[in-house]
């Protein structure tokens, strides 16, 4: 990796996190939509981009950029795995699991949706 490739993933990765941030202001005081939006939309983003460059549209640099700063500022389990614990703590095990179950059918549905279209 070229100092060039490491400063392009970081400053996609850090203008990631904002708009994440954006997001979480956007849905306040709802965080568990805010988190389920940017997962889905980075696993989206992510599939599209294994398409892409299954079929040579794309090349290395971008997919590592993409996937690495794009989808990995943009997406949050580290925030989904502390809030799913928080509800749990706070008697909301339901909204737990029904929080858990939509991350990861939309989010892996997402993925594959978008990989199968653009591959």
């Amino acid at each position: 990796m070229t100092p060039l490739l490491a400063l392009v993933i970081v400053v996609t990765g850090a203008a990631a996190a904002a708009a994440r941030y954006a997001v979480s202001l956007l849905f306040a005081p709802r965080l568990a939509w805010a988190v389920l939006v940017v997962n889905v939309a980075g696993s989206a983003i992510g599939g599209a981009v294994l398409g892409l460059a299954e079929r040579a549209a794309i090349g290395a640099d971008v997919r590592v950029v993409l996937l690495t700063g794009l989808c990995g500022g943009l997406t949050t389990f580290s925030t989904f795995s502390v809030e799913t614990v928080q509800l749990v703590q706070s008697g909301r095990a339901r909204t737990a699991f029904a929080s858990v179950t939509a991350n990861l059918v939309l989010g892996v549905g997402a993925a594959a949706l978008a990989y199968l279209a653009l591959r």
